[in-house]
């Protein structure tokens, strides 16, 4: 894998290819694949995210959505990527780090969605597995932390299987498709072992 980067800091621009998956910045010529497939996969991913809105999926949400992703990283608060096949063509899903804390913390928030029909082939998996050593090496992080409603078993084994270990559970934590839900928290450390190669 390499870790290619539009300068010696961390940016906005990050593009991070592994062997069956590719993260980079969004940008706004991909509006119509991420709109497609979010549309296509909207009964599976509402149970599990914030409510969508009246206009979720027009080209100006997207823009708006692409200007705070900017801001976002511009303040070293956030960063987002979108996962695509191992040639960059394919659209697959986003993992987002959000909510990056520095100071005496080091820590930031793991987010991430995938298309329902590249769903369970093992793409966020991989993805997260790559996102990983960006995170401990390029920005510096101590500590990645993520949370998944208990009844996305799914969402729960990919976690597991990136290395992350469970932490609690945290009553009430997210307002998830309009209700306040439970979540089981997980997190990964920059010197836990790395996990082990999927068959």
């Amino acid at each position: 894998m390499s870790f290619l980067l539009s300068s010696s800091r961390a940016t906005a621009d990050l593009d991070l290819r592994g062997n069956t998956v590719c993260l980079r910045a969004p940008v706004m010529g991909d509006y119509q694949v991420w709109a497609d497939l979010r549309a296509q996969s909207r009964a599976e991913l509402e149970p599990f995210e914030p409510r969508w809105t009246r206009d979720e999926l027009s080209r100006g949400a997207f823009r708006h959505r692409l200007k705070h992703y900017a801001r976002e990283a511009a303040q070293d608060l956030g960063y987002a990527c979108f996962i695509f096949d191992g040639t960059g063509e394919q659209l697959y899903g986003s993992v987002t780090v959000s909510n990056v804390r520095r100071g005496v913390a080091q820590a930031a928030s793991i987010g991430y969605w995938i298309g329902t029909p590249m769903a369970g082939q093992g793409h966020m998996t991989s993805a997260l597995r790559l996102l990983a050593p960006y995170c401990f090496q390029t920005l510096k992080l101590h500590r990645l932390e993520a949370g998944c409603v208990p009844a996305n078993q799914a969402s729960v084994r990919v976690l597991e299987k990136s290395g992350f270990s469970p932490e609690g559970h945290a009553r009430k934590y997210l307002r998830i498709n309009g209700d306040w839900q439970d979540h089981l928290l997980f997190a990964r450390l920059a010197d836990d072992p790395a996990p082990e190669p999927t068959a």
